[in-house]
């Protein structure tokens, strides 16, 4: 039997070089740095970095540098376990308080994918596909990262997925509200009669991930205000607990 042989592929490489380079140089990779280590012009690596941050394979800082983005977290979930610990232990108190399902969204680039879950005990219960994208608005854990996002991207956002100028209007308004408060609501916005509460987990201002919970409108109505504060409270231990395990309020 002949055995094939692997061929390098310009595109791939450059890909994979780009990230393996996020990788090993957080907060300081520049374009020009990608363009000179690849030897390849700007125009070409901009189109790549932007596609790679479409995907949520790298993430933009603000001062302009890039950093590994989430979608790299959930194919190696394994890379990244103190944040999961924490989140599984804020999710399972939630649960028990609650009996309501519990779920940890990450933003993959302008989607949100539900990486864990523990569900209601209850005959009546929501369980949310994982690892599937689905549009950030109007899902809670969804509204909490454009609420955290930088106005620019959010407001480039909501400009390509609204297209009533009204609609934009009142969820931006919708998600200003979410940033002061430190939690959003999903009443049936997205499946009808699934209410949701969700809070997320801060690093530096940044959301690294959400925490939501979510169950049939008959249960929730009446007890949204309860759950929002606890969910706001827990995930806010959640955000102090990961800061001190890692040392650091930034947490790639």
């Amino acid at each position: 039997m002949s055995e094939s042989v692997a061929k390098e592929h310009r595109t791939v490489s450059r890909v994979v070089a780009i990230l393996e380079a996020a990788a090993a140089e957080p907060g300081k990779l520049r374009l020009h740095s990608l363009a000179a280590l690849l030897d390849a012009p700007k125009s070409s690596i901009h189109g790549l970095v932007k596609g790679l941050i479409a995907a949520g394979y790298l993430v933009e800082e603000d001062d302009g540098t890039y950093a590994i983005g989430p979608a790299v977290g959930l194919l190696l979930g394994p890379s990244r376990p103190t944040l999961a610990a924490v989140a599984r232990r804020a999710m399972t108190e939630l649960h028990k308080r609650w009996n309501e399902s519990v779920m940890l969204a990450y933003r993959v680039g302008d989607s949100v994918v539900y990486a864990d879950m523990i569900e209601s005990t209850q005959v009546i219960r929501y369980a949310a596909p994982l690892r599937q994208r689905r549009p950030l608005y109007p899902t809670s854990s969804g509204k909490c990262f454009l609420a955290f996002a930088t106005p620019a991207w959010r407001q480039a956002y909501l400009a390509e997925h609204l297209a009533d100028p009204r609609e934009r209007e009142a969820a931006a308004r919708e998600l200003d509200q979410v940033r002061r408060e430190g939690f959003a609501r999903n009443c049936g916005e997205t499946i009808p009669d699934v209410y949701a509460i969700a809070s997320p987990l801060l690093a530096g201002g940044k959301p690294l991930a959400c925490i939501s919970i979510a169950g049939p409108g008959s249960r929730m109505t009446d007890r949204l205000a309860d759950i929002a504060d606890d969910v706001r409270a827990v995930t806010a231990e959640a955000s102090r607990a990961l800061a001190s395990e890692r040392g650091t309020t930034r947490v790639p």
